[in-house]
């Protein structure tokens, strides 16, 4: 894991942000959410296979559902690695993990440079922009509050996110 700063960042309006890779896409969250990460092996899980809530952990004396976002966002079923982390998050009514492809890095990014999301994806409340590194590097930057919130329902087998 290694550190960044935007291009062209000021000292006013930085934000850390926590980056992972998700169905080879990168994403940022602010750092703020962050309680802890923790590689998916290290958890003691009860889990519900093939599904987006992947089950339960219990991380520090506390149990809380895991979301298994590689199955929310990709077409693949996960397959576990080495390198597959799970994000503790702090939101605003819960605790609760993300299962990722894993977490890239700490970085620093200043808000006004953010760009907003072309097109269709403005209409997604939890997708805030598109951020680019120094190095060039392209993030999805996400509301987690928002997104973590979204109902999945059920028409006919297939699921629909709302």
């Amino acid at each position: 894991m290694h550190s960044s700063t935007l291009q062209g960042a000021a000292d006013t309006g930085l934000r850390q942000y926590l980056s992972f890779r998700l169905g080879g896409l990168e994403y940022a969250l602010d750092y703020g959410n962050v309680q802890e990460l923790r590689p998916l092996t290290e958890l003691e899980r009860f889990s519900a296979d093939g599904e987006i809530i992947s089950g339960v952990a219990l991380s520090r004396g506390v149990i809380m559902p895991i979301v298994d976002m590689r199955i929310a966002f990709g077409p693949r079923p996960p397959v576990h690695d080495p390198r597959t982390d799970v994000i503790i998050l702090k939101l605003t009514d819960c605790v609760m993990g993300m299962v990722t492809d894993g977490v890239t890095d700490v970085l620093t990014l200043d808000e006004a440079c953010i760009q907003p999301m072309p097109g269709m994806a403005r209409e997604v409340d939890y997708l805030l922009g598109v951020g680019t590194t120094q190095a060039g590097r392209r993030l999805i930057v996400v509301d987690i509050d928002k997104l973590m919130s979204i109902r999945r329902v059920n028409f006919g087998g297939l699921r629909v996110a709302r």
